[in-house]
C-alpha cells in the first residue's frame, strides 16, 4: 500500500500556487479512479473490449452502485430525521407563534435557543435530512474533475491521480458510446463538432435526468406527507423546488461530460427506486401512502400494531381491545376534578341538598 501511495502523484500546485479545491478533491478523485478501474477490470475480464464505450459506461454504473450502497446508512438516518422533524413540527409552530411579530435581537436569540434546544432534545436537525446529498456532491464533483481531465491527460500521455494510468486514460478517451459519443464530450462540444448523434444522446439523457428528479420529488410531496406537514412552510418550499430544481439540471446538463450525465441519471434512478420502496413499505404516518399500505395489509388479513410491526388482524384487534380496557380503567381510577363554583352558587347547591331531606308533615 505504501508503494502504491508513493507512486500516486500529489496535487499539482507548482503552476498556480496552492490549489485548495484540487487538494480537497484529490483523495476523492483517487477513490473514484480506484472504483472505476476496478469495475473496468472486471468487465474486461469477462470479455468486454477495454476501449469500448459500453465497458466504461458499465464501470460508471458500478461506481453509482458502490457510492449509493455506501450511503444507505445515511439514507436510513435521513428517514429517521425526517420522521422526527415531522413529530416536532407542532412544537416548532408553537415557538414560532410565541415570537411572531417580535423583531428585536433578544427575541430572535431566544427563539433560536429554544429551537436548537428542541432539535437537541429529539436528536435531529434540518441538515440531517440532506446528508446523503451533501455527502454525494463532493464525489460527484470528483467524478466531474476526473472526466474533465481525461482529454488533457490523454493528450499529454499521462494518467490521473491514482490507478487511472496513462493506458487506461487513453482507453477512456477513445471510448465512445454506440461508437459516436465520447464519454468526456459535453453538449457544447457536440454542437461545436456537429456531432448530431451525440447531441441527441445527451439531450435525451438530460431530459431523462430531469424527469427522474421531478418524479422522485413529486412522489414524496404527493403521497408521503401527512396533512399536518402540508400546512407548513417546508411544504411550500418543497413545491417550489419541485419546479425550480429541473431548471438547474437544464443548465448543468449543457456543461457536464456525457459520463457525468450518465452517472447522475443512474443515481437518480437509484433514488427513485429507493424512494418508491420507502414510501411503499415505510410511509409517513397519516400520509396517503400510509393509508394505502394499511389497505393492502387489511386485504391480506394483517395490520400494524402500536410498535409498528405487521401482525395478524386478530392480534391487532386483541391489542386494541386491551388498550381500550386499560384506558377505561385509568379513566375510572383517576380522581374526578371538581369544578370551582362561586360562593352564591355553592350556597344555592347546599340549600337544594337540604331541601332533599325528608319533608315535614303539614301543620306540624
Amino acid at each position: 500500500m505504501d508503494l502504491l501511495l508513493a507512486s500516486t502523484p500529489a496535487p499539482d500546485t507548482a503552476s498556480g500556487g496552492f490549489d485548495l479545491i484540487g487538494t480537497i478533491l484529490w483523495p476523492l478523485k483517487w477513490v473514484v479512479e480506484l472504483v472505476l478501474v476496478a469495475w473496468h477490470w472486471l468487465f474486461t475480464a469477462i470479455g468486454l473490449p477495454p476501449a469500448d464505450g459500453i465497458t466504461w459506461v458499465l464501470a460508471i454504473v458500478g461506481l453509482v452502485i458502490v457510492v449509493r450502497a455506501a450511503l444507505i446508512p445515511l439514507f436510513v438516518r435521513q428517514i429517521k430525521s425526517q420522521r422526527k422533524m415531522m413529530e416536532i413540527a407542532p412544537e416548532l409552530r408553537k415557538i414560532q407563534e410565541k415570537y411572531r411579530g417580535k423583531r428585536d435581537q433578544l427575541s430572535r436569540e431566544a427563539m433560536s435557543r429554544e429551537t436548537m434546544a428542541l432539535y437537541k432534545k429529539h436528536g435531529t436537525t434540518p441538515v440531517s435530512s440532506c446528508l446523503p446529498l451533501l455527502v454525494q456532491m463532493p464525489i460527484f464533483f470528483a467524478l466531474f474533475s476526473v472526466l474533465n481531465d481525461v482529454t488533457r491527460h490523454a493528450q499529454q500521455g499521462v494518467g490521473g491521480v491514482g490507478l487511472l494510468n496513462a493506458e487506461a486514460t487513453q482507453q477512456f478517451y477513445d471510448a465512445k458510446l454506440f461508437g459516436v459519443a465520447s464519454l468526456h464530450e459535453t453538449l457544447i462540444d457536440a454542437f461545436n463538432t456537429g456531432n448530431t448523434t451525440a447531441i441527441v444522446i445527451l439531450l435525451v439523457l438530460v431530459v431523462l435526468m430531469i424527469a427522474s428528479q421531478f418524479f422522485t420529488q413529486l412522489q414524496i410531496i404527493s403521497k408521503n406527507l401527512s396533512p399536518e406537514a402540508k400546512t407548513g412552510q417546508a411544504y411550500q418550499m418543497q413545491k417550489i423546488m419541485l419546479y425550480v430544481l429541473p431548471f438547474a439540471f437544464v443548465f448543468s446538463g449543457v456543461f457536464f461530460p456525457l459520463g457525468v450525465v450518465i452517472y447522475w441519471f443512474v443515481s437518480n434512478l437509484w433514488t427513485m427506486g429507493q424512494q418508491f420502496l420507502v414510501i411503499r413499505e415505510m410511509p409517513t404516518p397519516g400520509s396517503e401512502a400510509a393509508k394505502a399500505r394499511e389497505e393492502r395489509l387489511a386485504r391480506k388479513g394483517k395490520a400494524i400494531d402500536s410498535s409498528g410491526k405487521v401482525v395478524p388482524i386478530s392480534k391487532y384487534e386483541a391489542e386494541q381491545q386491551r388498550l381500550l380496557e386499560e384506558a377505561e380503567r385509568a379513566k375510572a381510577q383517576a380522581p374526578k376534578r371538581q369544578q370551582p363554583v362561586s360562593k352564591q352558587r355553592a350556597k344555592k347547591q347546599a340549600q337544594k341538598r337540604g331541601g332533599q331531606s325528608p319533608t315535614t308533615q303539614p301543620g306540624s
